[in-house]
């Protein structure tokens, strides 16, 4: 009667006494029921080889794809810039009688007031801190050695000052944004006739 009263005391334990009689089991299972991993098969000469050939090919199309994926970003990057640059080039150029005019008015401003011509000034100020902000460079300078690639010579003229080729006078100014010619500068040359 005593088995009969512990087996039924087994029976109603809590949860927490079945939990070793259950690892009690598991532990005492036969080795047959326990899975284990499944054998490496070994692999003949002929399949390693073959293998070995998709491996290599399969690399060699990961890394054209690769730097088929660099080149195509870098060209991207290219066309970004290139489409930014035209945009500005093309609003530079709306704006670029506004400032050629403006800039007369401050050359011819000489007998205006102080204040008047400061005050010209620091909109002038204004307009290259905005074309600088743009990436928006000026050129064409006297003195400045004659390039047809950026300067569009008018005329030719002797002056003593400069040597064969060089700008003696500027008309207009010259603009671009990076290797982009905006407006070429309109110039004299120095140099026989």
């Amino acid at each position: 009667m005593a088995k009969k009263k512990n087996a039924g005391s087994r029976s109603s334990g809590t949860a927490a006494e079945a939990a070793p009689a259950a690892a009690e089991q598991t532990a005492e299972a036969p080795e047959s029921e326990v899975q284990t991993e499944p054998a490496i098969e070994t692999v003949s000469g002929e399949e390693l080889e073959k293998l070995r050939s998709e491996y290599a090919a399969l690399k060699d199309q990961y890394q054209r794809l690769a730097a088929e994926f660099d080149n195509f970003r870098k060209r991207t990057e290219k066309e970004k810039v290139a489409t930014f640059d035209n945009a500005v080039s093309t609003i530079i150029e709306a704006f670029l009688p506004v400032a050629d005019n403006f800039a007369l008015a401050l050359s011819s401003c000489d007998d205006a007031g102080e204040e008047f011509r400061k005050g010209l000034e620091m909109i002038r100020k204004q307009l290259d801190n905005a074309f600088k902000q743009l990436n928006v460079e000026e050129f064409g300078e006297r003195g400045e050695e004659f390039d047809p690639m950026l300067h569009n010579a008018i005329s030719r003229i002797e002056d003593p000052e400069l040597e064969e080729g060089f700008i003696a006078s500027v008309y207009q100014k010259g603009f671009r944004i990076g290797d982009k010619i905006i407006r070429h500068a309109t110039v004299q040359v120095t140099g026989g006739v």
